[in-house]
């Protein structure tokens, strides 16, 4: 349980909360602890006699934050969205999406939809860079299956093409797959932008 007084008790949670968010820059930890003071401050304050602080005000407003953990995976949550509303580097969005998977179950269904998207995209773009130096072997492949039907496999030029099989696209496979993958690429990009957005959006009416 814990003691002393209201500047004690409020320091005590900033100091749990300061923990918690490691891995956010020192300056941005600066000031949301300096904001979330204040805050405590005049909430606190607002609810007690005559404007007094008491340590059954900061306790109340304490209570209504919740927990050092659970703020903070807020602002974590937050910073990371931000870094994704800016990027337009896959890498970089891939990773903030993988971290805010590991914080949220919307964060993993668009985490899931961003790796299939540049997924493909990519392997457009590798088979048609393949086609030019396996010409006779990668491309747009279809493959008769054992069923009697047939299959569509995307092939980088590695071993023989099984019997039967026919290049689908030929030559045209190269400005298809640069121009296909990289649009996709950039599409995907555009998607996960646009939930990080909605999903912020929503997270700040939903806290007014």
């Amino acid at each position: 349980m814990a003691t002393g007084g209201p500047q004690q008790r409020i320091e005590a949670y900033l100091n749990s909360l300061r923990r918690c968010l490691r891995g956010v820059a020192e300056n941005e930890v600066r000031e949301i602890v300096e904001e979330l003071r204040s805050h405590i401050v005049e909430r606190a304050a607002a609810g007690g006699v005559s404007g007094e602080l008491t340590v059954e005000g900061v306790e109340a407003t304490i209570a209504a934050l919740g927990s050092p953990e659970e703020l903070a995976a807020q602002y974590l949550t937050d910073n990371l969205l931000a870094r994704v509303e800016v990027s337009r580097s896959p890498v970089k969005i891939l990773r903030n999406l993988f971290r805010w998977a590991s914080l949220s179950i919307a964060g993993f269904w668009v985490l899931l939809g961003a790796v299939i998207g540049y997924f493909f995209g990519i392997v457009f773009v590798l088979v048609a860079v393949a086609k030019l130096f396996h010409p006779h072997t990668a491309g747009l492949w279809i493959l008769p299956s054992d069923s009697g039907g047939t299959n569509w496999s995307f092939r980088l030029g590695f071993g023989s093409v099984p019997a039967g099989a026919r290049d689908a696209l030929g030559w045209w496979i190269v400005p298809m797959g640069w121009f296909g993958g990289g649009a996709l690429v950039m599409l995907t990009t555009q998607i996960a932008v646009w939930y990080v957005r909605q999903y912020r959006r929503a997270r700040t009416v939903g806290s007014l």
